[in-house]
């Protein structure tokens, strides 16, 4: 059974500058919540009870929002208004969430390092603190099915088009059931044309803790950087991986344009939201 989860959120956020320079990016809202929230609501979906932040020095507010503010809760009950932050203090009793400072910013692969001693040897959630996810069943709820009948390392999966290719890692294998890939190879960022699938690594994984020691063995790559992709390979050596094509849509809010494109899309599912921002739209593709 996975219970615990890690979530790297210690990013500089350059794609964001200057929204991200003083606020996280995790910490940009869509709609009424920080993306973050949608990040640790999802595990917690999927039946996780232990939520671990691997976070930088300047990301204090990420850590913040997961705590009680006694004041504001008493205010807010005081003038009826509870429900405005009812979301975020139904989640902090439902999951103990903790943090943890990446203290050189060193790659995924390094941020996922720091849960080490956090994570034991259980098999954990891995969720990027920047991507989230409309549509059910939600990625970690797939992952966690996935691992529960195979017991690998499980790596979210999305089918990318062919001139999107080259911005991803990329897995190659054999699918062998409906949505349930063997990998047996990863390539990060390849040429389209020696890509060996279109399926692209999605920000959500299932890992075995046998990933610390190959995390341990792994060279820093481009940019000085531990990446969790090149330790994965060294996992595959060791032993069968396998690959969940995700059946829920990804948003990135990696960048201005990404992060409102998510921001309508969660406006339109909402009837009430959406009856507000639907006349504003139509005026502007006048």
């Amino acid at each position: 059974m996975i219970t615990k989860a890690l979530i790297p959120a210690a990013g500089f956020g350059t794609r964001m500058l200057p929204a991200a320079k003083a606020i996280p990016k995790e910490m940009l809202p869509v709609l009424d919540r920080p993306t973050i929230q949608y990040v640790v609501e999802e595990a917690a979906a999927a039946g996780v009870n232990d939520v671990l932040l691997v976070v930088s020095r300047d990301k204090k507010t990420v850590e913040d929002h997961f705590d009680r503010h006694p004041e504001l809760e008493q205010r807010l009950a005081a003038g009826g208004k509870s429900a405005l932050v009812e979301s975020i203090t139904r989640l902090v009793e439902k999951v103990r969430v903790h943090s943890t400072r990446q203290m050189e910013q060193k790659g995924l692969g390094h941020a996922v390092l720091q849960g080490r001693q956090h994570v034991g040897d259980q098999p954990f959630l891995c969720l990027l603190g920047d991507t989230i996810f409309s549509g059910s069943p939600a990625p970690a709820e797939q992952l966690i099915a996935a691992y529960n009948q195979h017991k690998t390392t499980i790596i979210g999966l999305e089918e990318v088009a062919p001139e999107k290719v080259e911005r991803y890692g990329i897995v190659g294998g054999k699918m062998l059931t409906d949505g349930i890939f063997q990998i047996d190879t990863l390539v990060e960022k390849p040429k389209a044309s020696e890509a060996p699938s279109r399926y692209a690594i999605a920000a959500r994984y299932v890992l075995t803790p046998d990933i610390f020691d190959c995390i341990d063995r792994t060279p820093k790559g481009k940019g000085g950087e531990i990446q969790l992709t090149d330790a994965i390979k060294l996992q595959l050596e060791r032993g069968p991986i396998h690959g969940v094509v995700l059946k829920a849509k990804r948003h990135d809010i990696g960048n201005p344009i990404d992060w409102l494109k998510t921001n309508l899309v969660y406006a339109a599912k909402d009837a009430a939201t959406w009856q507000q921002i639907k006349p504003l739209l139509a005026e502007l593709m006048k």
